[in-house]
Parts: structure tokens; sequence; C-alpha cells
């Protein structure tokens, strides 16, 4: 049963856009974790710029860095 969370900077996706951008991940998910789409769920959170560090590298990123199988380009 994969959930998938996405936070990232608000984007302003329409909902057609939201769609297509949950059936490719839904795609990758089905691909390399041998699962049907049924069993996929995800979640788009926009997090605001200046809320970033705070809600998202502070508390999930950081914490966790050495067990991330893609780390970001960046620090905080």
């Amino acid at each position: 049963m994969p959930h998938v969370e996405i936070k990232c900077f608000p984007r302003d996706l329409n909902d057609e856009q939201k769609a297509a951008l949950a059936e490719d991940i839904v795609g990758v998910i089905i691909r390399h974790l041998k699962t049907n789409d049924r069993e996929v769920s995800i979640s788009l959170n926009e997090v605001g710029e200046t809320e970033w560090k705070s809600q998202v590298w502070d508390t999930e990123i950081a914490p966790q860095l050495e067990s991330l199988i893609k780390k970001p380009g960046y620090s905080m």
C-alpha cells in the first residue's frame, strides 16, 4: 500500500495538471514496487517558501538525510 507525499512550494496546478502528475507517479510506483493502481495514494501539500525550513527541512529532511534515497542538492 504505497503512499506518496509530495511537499513543494505553491505551484497553482489545476485539477487536470494534478491528475496528470498523479498518473505519472502511479505509473512509476506500479513499475518499481510491483503493485497496482488501487493500492497507491498520493497527497500534494504546498508549503510556502518562508515555512519550508521549519515545516519540511528541519522536521523531515535533515533528520532523515542519511536514509533518503534521493538527497537534495541544497542545505539549510
